[in-house]
């Protein structure tokens, strides 16, 4: 259990380390690591025509509580834009603007790939991908978890 306890308290301490870094890397363009993982999220060309608020949440495995500040912060900074969904009246449908398309593509990118070489630096490319199958793993368990207490997590790329 020592070994265990150590693993999830470094897990913490990079998450926090990630959100504080990662929201200083991106700063000057107006975004935080949250904001940077939504326009990721909506960046993806399998939702080029936008995402649910629900399956964003999901996918982000925040609660929609959660997100529905940081979307409306977003939508007033002109990034997004949040609409009744056509399919769905009862869904919102949330798009990158173009505008949020800028900041993305040609703001945030060259500093988000800049902050990722400094924190994988001393990294091989077998590392990465042996961290990323570890992290993976240890997602889809922590997913079995929230299930069984009643959550709503499913696994997910």
């Amino acid at each position: 259990m020592e070994l265990a306890n150590r693993v999830f308290f470094r897990l913490y301490q990079s998450a926090n380390m990630l959100h504080k870094t990662g929201t200083k890397a991106v700063e000057e363009e107006g975004l935080t690591t949250q904001q940077w993982a939504v326009l990721g999220a909506l960046s993806r060309k399998a939702v080029a025509d936008g995402m649910s608020v629900g399956d964003l949440a999901r996918y982000l495995k925040v609660s929609r509580q959660n997100l529905s500040g940081l979307l409306g912060r977003m939508e007033r900074d002109g990034h997004l834009r949040i609409t009744p969904d056509g399919r769905d009246r009862r869904s919102r449908l949330v798009t990158m603007t173009d505008s949020g398309r800028h900041v993305w593509l040609v703001e945030a990118q060259p500093k988000i790939h800049g902050y990722y070489e400094q924190a994988l630096a001393g990294f091989s490319v077998n590392d990465i991908a042996h961290t990323l199958h570890y992290l993976l793993r240890l997602l889809e368990n922590m997913q079995r978890v929230d299930a069984v207490q009643g959550g709503t997590a499913d696994v997910e790329e």
